[in-house]
């Protein structure tokens, strides 16, 4: 990609993120076509990242293992649905990802939360993410009934109006309440320490065109 073209598209998408700085894009979008870069030997009409590469990132650069939480990051990120996460969606992607205010962190968490999309956290889908993000305890209970208790626990705390599943208004007063609920069904955050290595190591000097 030429200057010309690095500087167009770094003031387009600088014009609508709150939080990274022009620099601090120009490092985001070389970043992401270095990525793309590393999968663009296949046929894809789509310049982009696939849910494999997406997810690689995750997992190698701030530590996620939970597979099904890192799939709905990439939903969440993937805006338009296409499978793949373009240039606007990674920079706008990671603007909440590594730097949100608490506001935006609620809803996007909420978004990955809510597995199926219907604007709510059901009973259904806690179990699931719970059953997966808690470690595999060796004992001779049913685990399963230990999965439904904090459930029915985490309903007791967050569930206000009392209708059997999370609305958005219930988790948010919750974590409004108790920051720690933020994240009540699985990492989906990155942890201070990757967030200041990812930006320590990629906020670097963006005058270096050279690698473009």
């Amino acid at each position: 990609m030429n200057r010309k073209k690095l500087q167009k598209l770094t003031d387009h998408l600088t014009k609508n993120c709150k939080h990274f700085n022009k620099s601090e894009v120009t490092c985001l979008i070389k970043l992401f076509y270095n990525l793309v870069g590393d999968v663009a030997e296949r046929p894809v009409a789509v310049v982009g990242l696939d849910r494999n590469a997406f997810r690689n990132i995750l997992h190698v650069t701030f530590g996620m293992t939970d597979d099904m939480i890192m799939d709905r990051v990439f939903r969440t990120f993937d805006k338009d649905n296409d499978g793949c996460i373009n240039v606007s969606e990674w920079v706008n992607g990671l603007t909440v990802f590594l730097r949100g205010s608490l506001d935006e962190k609620m809803k996007y968490c909420f978004e990955v939360f809510d597995l199926n999309g219907d604007g709510f956290i059901s009973k259904e889908e806690m179990f699931h993410m719970l059953k997966n993000s808690l470690l595999k305890q060796p004992s001779e209970e049913d685990p399963d009934e230990g999965i439904k208790d904090l459930v029915e626990i985490t309903l007791k705390k967050m569930d206000y109006d009392h209708d059997g599943k999370l609305s958005f208004a219930d988790y948010e007063k919750a974590v409004r309440e108790e920051t720690l609920l933020l994240e009540a069904f699985g990492p989906c955050l990155p942890d201070p320490k990757s967030q200041m290595e990812f930006e320590s190591q990629v906020f670097k000097d963006p005058t270096d065109f050279s690698d473009m």
